[in-house]
């Protein structure tokens, strides 16, 4: 004969100053678990939804990011020539020439950090879609203008239109912004790639970037981009080139955050162990009665195990409750791969919510599987004559 749930939630209900105690505790790992998984789960999503599935990327080969990467002009002339590149209405190839370079600027709160800037070409625009421009224009070519990401007007000083950048830039003018969803291009400056290659003197581009013609055989540009030895390039679909741009940071704080949560739910566990302990030491006489109507050590058992996973399920509830605010925030960090800012939000998922309220489960079953076994294993006589 099993123990009705109704009588472990009244349990609970009786001790409630214990319960949301207990619970709150569960709560607050819970909450930090899940905004760690939020934040390596939205910098990744930021970096994928940067790319696009039919562009593909060229680089130096062996190279692990745009700005360790050089195509000489030689070289991108010649993947001009490659099959299967899409034309647009106008019978115009959909392929840009691209240079990355990165420069310091002031934050608005202080201190600075590294930005990209990145030289597009005539159809850099039209390449990636998701970018548009909400003030202002787009910058000239063969003039020194630029366009700026949203987030970085927020973020940095003189970002606005008509202003100017220090050092190189320091004759160039903004004549737009632009947002770019919720992607890295957020986070970047778009300017005319001779001029930035000028500005800079360099004299290599950091990718050639084109898309498919639809149907077209991956495998065969690859192929002919990579086996050619007079490149030494590489091809990667833009999507996959950017899921390995955030690995790197996602694992590490992946690792991180797993790492802190654990030291935090040692306490959550014991806070559980104590409060299930303390309820098993104030109800003896009410598990000998349970015992003597007949319910047997497996239903004792369960019992109390339903009650402390109740705590973790509750705890977890909370905790996920409060951590999907946390989508409300934009926050920038130094992106490993590229060395430059990145804004990226919290992003909540449905595979982060099942990991979260399992992880608080995991932590009710945890803290209260000992004093179950405690309660189920009571001598009915023993427990009846506990005053």
């Amino acid at each position: 004969m099993a123990v009705p749930i109704s009588y472990s939630i009244r349990s609970l209900w009786t001790r409630r100053l214990t319960t949301v105690l207990t619970a709150g505790g569960m709560a607050l790992v819970v909450f930090v678990f899940a905004a760690v998984l939020m934040l390596a789960e939205g910098l990744r999503q930021t970096l994928v939804q940067t790319g696009s599935p039919d562009n593909l990327v060229i680089l130096r080969k062996g190279a692990t990011s745009e700005v360790s990467s050089a195509i000489e002009p030689e070289k991108a002339a010649v993947l001009e020539s490659l099959p299967g590149i899409a034309v647009d209405e106008g019978g115009e190839t959909l392929l840009a020439r691209e240079v990355v370079v990165l420069i310091a600027l002031d934050k608005r709160g202080g201190g600075s950090s590294n930005v990209t800037i990145r030289g597009i070409g005539r159809e850099s625009l039209a390449l990636r879609p998701q970018v548009r421009i909400v003030q202002g224009r787009m910058p000239r070519f063969g003039v020194h203008e630029m366009v700026v990401g949203e987030s970085l007007v927020r973020r940095f000083r003189g970002m606005g239109i008509g202003g100017t950048l220090p050092g190189a830039l320091k004759d160039w003018r903004i004549v737009g912004v632009m947002d770019a969803g919720n992607t890295a291009f957020n986070s970047e400056i778009w300017a005319d790639a001779e001029q930035v290659m000028q500005a800079f003197r360099r004299e290599a581009y950091s990718i050639v970037i084109f898309r498919l013609q639809h149907g077209f055989p991956l495998h065969r540009v690859s192929a002919i981009v990579e086996n050619d030895p007079r490149l030494t390039l590489q091809a990667k679909i833009e999507t996959v080139f950017y899921l390995e741009q955030s690995e790197a940071m996602a694992r590490f704080l992946r690792i991180l955050g797993i790492t802190l949560t654990v030291i935090f739910s040692l306490g959550a566990v014991i806070g559980a162990m104590i409060t299930m302990y303390s309820a098993v030491a104030n109800r003896t006489r009410e598990i000998g009665t349970l015992r003597a109507l007949g319910f047997r050590r497996r239903a004792i058992l369960l019992s109390f195990l339903a009650e402390s996973l109740f705590l973790g399920l509750a705890g977890g509830c909370i905790g996920i409750f409060f951590a999907s605010f946390m989508q409300l925030i934009t926050i920038s960090t130094l992106n490993f791969q590229s060395f430059s800012e990145l804004a990226f939000k919290f992003t909540l998922t449905p595979a982060i919510f099942g990991q979260s309220l399992a992880f608080a489960l995991l932590m009710g079953f945890i803290g209260g599987v000992l004093p179950a076994f405690r309660a189920s294993r009571m001598n009915i006589v023993e427990a009846l004559r506990t005053s």
